[in-house]
C-alpha cells in the first residue's frame, strides 16, 4: 500500500471518496514521515500494548501504531471517514475502529473490554477546542493510562509544561502537572499538514504519575482554589480568593496564608503546586472547625 503521508495519495483519497475537510474537527492530515515516527517512538509502544487513538483521520498514524502495538482502538467522530479507514486499514487485523465522540463514550468500560489487565496508551491529534476537555477527562477520571502522546496547538503545550512566574503558567499547567510529567517531543510546523492549519503544533508526551504529584485531602477544593486564584490574574492572591465564590472571608484567608508563610500580596501565578496543596488543606481544616 502506498504511504498515506504522500500528498498525492491523500489528494487521491479525498477525491475518490468525496471527502470534505471539517475545520472544527481539526482535520489536518500529516504528510511528514519523520514526525509520524517521532510520535510512535515517543509513546514507547510495544507488542504488549493496547493503544487508543483519538481521531485517526484517514489512518496514517493508525497504520504505524498497528505495526508496533498488540491492538489499536481508533475512535473517529466523523462518519464520512469510516469507508476510507475501511480501505486504508484493511491489511491489518489488530485495529478496531469505533465511530463516536470520545467525550461521550464510556471510556472506562471500553478500556475494561479492550485491555482489562494492562494500562492503555493514548495517541491523539486534537483540535484546539477539545484539547483540554479530552485530556482532562482521561486524567480526572483516573483511567488506567500509562501515557498520552498528543499533537496539540503549540500555545496549549507551552501552558501544560509552564513553570510558576512565567506568562504561560496557569490553571491548566497545574492540573496537568498534578497528574503527569509533561515533556515536549517535537515542534510541528504548519507546512506538514494537508490542509495547512492556522497555528503551529507541538507533540507533547504526558507520562501519567502513579500517584498525583502532591497529596491533598480534597482534590475538588484544590482545583477550585487554583481556578479562583487565576480568575483575576491582576489581583493579589488575597483579593482573588476573597472575591471568588469559595465562601472564605478575608480574615480566614489571611489566617491560612499566614500559617503557611505565603504573603498575601503574592499573585496566583507565583505559587507552585505544593503551595496550593497547603492552602487547600488549610482551608479545609478551617471549614471543618
Amino acid at each position: 500500500m502506498e504511504r498515506l503521508t504522500s500528498p498525492r495519495v491523500i489528494k487521491e483519497i479525498v477525491s475518490k471518496y468525496g471527502f470534505k475537510f471539517t475545520k472544527s474537527l481539526g482535520q489536518n492530515f500529516l504528510v511528514d514521515e519523520n514526525i509520524l515516527h517521532k510520535i510512535v517512538d515517543g509513546a514507547e509502544i510495544t507488542k504488549e500494548d493496547v493503544v487508543f487513538e483519538i481521531g485517526p483521520g484517514i489512518g496514517t498514524l493508525t497504520q504505524a501504531l498497528a505495526e508496533r502495538a498488540k491492538k489499536v482502538v481508533a475512535v473517529e467522530i466523523d462518519k464520512t471517514l469510516l469507508p476510507i479507514l475501511d480501505k486504508t486499514l484493511s491489511e491489518y487485523n489488530n485495529i478496531e475502529v469505533i465511530n463516536g465522540d470520545i467525550l461521550k463514550i464510556d471510556i472506562s468500560q471500553l478500556i475494561e473490554e479492550q485491555s482489562p489487565h494492562r494500562p492503555i496508551k493514548v495517541i491523539a491529534n486534537l483540535p484546539y477546542y477539545v484539547t483540554t476537555p479530552i485530556i482532562m477527562k482521561f486524567l480526572e477520571e483516573k483511567l488506567p493510562v500509562n501515557n498520552m502522546v498528543v499533537m496539540i496547538q503549540k500555545e496549549v503545550a507551552d501552558r501544560m509544561q509552564a513553570r510558576p512566574g512565567t506568562k504561560d503558567y496557569g490553571s491548566l499547567s497545574l492540573a496537568v502537572q498534578y497528574y503527569c510529567e509533561p515533556k515536549i517531543i517535537t515542534m510541528v510546523p504548519k507546512t506538514v499538514f494537508i490542509p495547512q492549519p492556522n497555528v503551529e503544533s507541538t507533540v507533547i508526551k504526558l507520562e501519567i504519575l502513579k500517584n498525583p504529584r502532591v497529596y491533598v485531602k480534597d482534590e475538588k477544593l484544590l482545583f477550585n482554589i487554583i481556578r479562583a486564584a487565576f480568575g483575576k490574574r491582576r489581583k493579589t492572591l488575597l483579593n482573588a480568593l476573597a472575591n471568588s465564590n469559595l465562601g472564605f472571608d478575608k480574615d480566614m484567608i489571611k489566617e491560612v496564608l499566614q500559617k503557611y508563610g505565603i504573603k498575601e500580596e503574592r499573585r496566583g501565578e507565583t505559587l507552585n503546586l505544593e503551595e496550593y496543596a497547603l492552602l487547600a488543606d488549610g482551608f479545609l481544616k478551617q471549614k471543618l472547625i
